[in-house]
């Protein structure tokens, strides 16, 4: 079964209104990521449904979708975005499972989130990202919440930026280091660095770490058909980054067909396609973090 461990969905009224939500929520960050669009006038990317991403499965051939949070700037829109991914796997337990979101500045309720997050049915925590949420990486809340998650069994998805790739607005700077001594500060805590890690997924100082994965979110707007190549066959999950357009030439809006396609042609194998995030995340059929 292929599994795509990097989705997101967002709420009705986010897909409605995209920028009145944001504004409301003052998170302007999301807003100016996903509102983006290109020279032609076409949006950087969709804004589905569930029942658009469950069709888009289909004509995959993908059998499960990890649904991943976003890296809000505020912890109310995490709690929102995590009720919404409750409902979201209960009405399809047999092909999406999720990722809570949180915040550190939500104090007593973030570490509650953790706690409660494998009784709530979520299989990790993320898509985070302290550079993009504004709060400190050694900060005492964070720190806890690191902890906490390792002792609890939930990988961290973290969103990695690569320092060689292009500005693009929104863009924001996330030093690989960074990442590298969260490895080693919590080495119970397993971490998900997606867009390939931002590279580290082929750099030996990254992979010398056992709590290390990598995903392929978003691959083909930041590398080339190669990387699958030099794709570390034990430590990456299969990633897309849906709703983004990940062919513009190509594609009109969303799709799952094309990724698997170039992933393909380079022979990637079962490890990488699905049974990496079964082994690692138990996103196997009916799973639900319970």
């Amino acid at each position: 079964m292929i599994v795509d461990a990097h989705v997101h969905l967002y709420p009705p009224a986010a897909n409605a209104d995209p920028l009145g939500w944001a504004t409301a929520r003052g998170e302007a960050h999301w807003a100016t990521l996903v509102t983006r669009r290109r020279k032609d006038g076409r949006q950087v990317q969709g804004f589905a449904s569930v029942a658009d991403l469950l069709r888009d499965m289909d004509a995959a051939g993908v059998g499960r979708a990890i649904l991943q949070g976003w890296y809000w700037e505020h912890h109310g829109t995490c709690a929102e975005q995590n009720r919404f991914y409750r409902e979201c796997v209960q009405a399809h337990p047999d092909r999406l499972a999720a990722f809570a979101t949180l915040h550190p500045a939500g104090g007593a309720d973030a570490l509650e989130t953790v706690r409660r997050a494998r009784e709530e049915g979520f299989l990790g925590l993320g898509e985070l990202s302290p550079h993009s949420q504004h709060f400190a990486g050694d900060g005492a809340a964070w720190r806890e919440i690191m902890l906490l998650a390792g002792e609890s069994g939930l990988p961290v998805t973290l969103h990695v930026t690569d320092p060689l790739s292009r500005p693009y607005p929104g863009r924001v700077d996330t030093p690989l280091q960074d990442f590298l001594g969260l490895a080693r500060e919590f080495p119970r805590t397993k971490f998900i660095l997606a867009h390939w890690g931002g590279g580290l997924a082929w750099s030996p100082e990254a992979l010398a770490f056992p709590n290390l994965w990598f995903d392929t979110a978003a691959s083909p707007l930041l590398y080339g058909p190669e990387v699958w190549a030099k794709a570390p066959r034990e430590r990456t999950l299969f990633g897309s980054d849906y709703p983004l357009v990940l062919y513009p030439r190509i594609e009109q809006g969303p799709s799952l067909e094309n990724l698997l396609r170039e992933a393909r042609a380079t022979e990637v194998d079962e490890a990488i396609l699905g049974l990496n995030a079964r082994t690692l995340l138990g996103a196997g059929p009916g799973s639900s973090g319970q």
